[in-house]
């Protein structure tokens, strides 16, 4: 078993109440492939919290999520503007260009957030067939650098999108992260703010594999259900995708499980933002932070807590708090960290 720590929130188990509702629903015998109460009523209730429009496809991972759902809105010929940190761009070893055929083009940004100003430089070529043509702003809400969108800079670049006759897509795998922080319904920065296309995650937020497609602008997902059974995504199973959606949203769980996230992060900033010798390089919105600190200090740690290198050539590394980090953890790794750094 991999120690704990604070590498990431992929590494926290499922949540038991999760667990619990799986095991109501394996009960008798019900109709494959999504045509099931159970599916029915996860996507009743993700439309409560993105709108009845709403238009919803579970899938088994974030990347089928982002991939899947960008392929079904595009042409080979478009192009995908992101941010330079963006997973589409990091993470997801070239599918979103290999599956649809689209280039993704990227932009740097300090903070992880997209704004309309460095958007600019890729806004050209326009109806010329020598050029491939921009066709998504693919945004992530919580940013890879742990940072926010506010729904007005949300609302900025959704408008900027769509007087290009582009699409806003909305990377939300740490999405219950940000309607804990900013205290607002999923509704406000998603639909209400103009978002065309969503990847909804809860698989970092206690959940097990759950993730869906969410068309949010009608007329989006008129061949999706195709698109998803030749992408391999389509659960014969689906019941048990459901089922863990309707344990998160019972009670409001998903919430409460981001909101002990994040504050595990802002008692790890309290606990080490005092100690000489570290620079905390972002703001600490969400659960994630993102530390420069000596080399050697960062290699001792690593042999006591589980965390990643961010930026090898600046010392800089992340640290992610999940549903399930203690105050004991959050103790434990802090005073080593203070003892490491007075040692030198």
């Amino acid at each position: 078993m991999v120690k704990r720590g604070f590498a990431s929130d992929n590494n926290a188990g499922i949540h038991p109440l999760v667990l619990r509702e799986m095991d109501r629903v394996n009960t008798g015998h019900t109709i494959g492939y999504g045509s099931d109460p159970y599916t029915e009523e996860a996507i009743r209730l993700l439309k409560q919290h993105l709108g009845e429009n709403a238009e919803v496809y579970f899938v088994f991972t974030g990347t089928a999520a982002n991939v899947l759902g960008i392929s079904a809105v595009t042409r080979p010929w478009h192009s995908v503007i992101t941010a330079f940190t963006a997973h589409i761009e990091q993470d997801e070893c070239g599918a979103p260009e290999r599956f649809s055929g689209c280039k993704v083009l990227t932009v740097d940004t300090p903070d992880g957030k997209l704004t309309t100003g460095m958007l600019k430089k890729h806004m050209h070529g326009f109806n010329f067939e020598h050029h491939s043509q921009p066709k998504i702003i693919s945004i992530s809400q919580v940013t890879e650098m742990g940072t926010i969108y506010k729904p007005s800079e949300i609302e900025s670049l959704a408008l900027f999108a769509h007087d290009h006759e582009m699409l806003l897509h909305m990377d939300g795998a740490r999405i219950a992260n940000a309607a804990a922080a900013l205290n607002l319904p999923l509704k406000s920065f998603t639909t209400d703010a103009g978002v065309d296309l969503l990847s909804f995650g809860g698989t970092k937020n206690g959940l097990m594999a759950g993730e869906a497609v969410c068309f949010l602008k009608p007329g989006l997902a008129s061949d999706f259900m195709y698109i998803r059974k030749q992408g391999m995504q389509l659960a014969s199973k689906m019941r048990f995708i459901a089922a863990q959606f309707i344990a998160w949203f019972r009670n409001d769980l998903w919430l409460e499980l981001a909101a002990h996230s994040n504050a595990m992060a802002r008692t790890l900033f309290n606990e080490i933002s005092s100690i000489e010798g570290i620079t905390i390089t972002q703001p600490v919105e969400a659960n994630g932070i993102f530390v420069i600190l000596p080399a050697g200090v960062a290699e001792e740690l690593s042999r006591h807590f589980f965390f990643y290198p961010w930026n090898d050539e600046i010392s800089e590394y992340r640290w992610m708090t999940s549903w399930d980090t203690t105050e004991d953890d959050i103790s434990k790794f802090a005073a080593l960290v203070r003892r490491l750094m007075k040692q030198g």
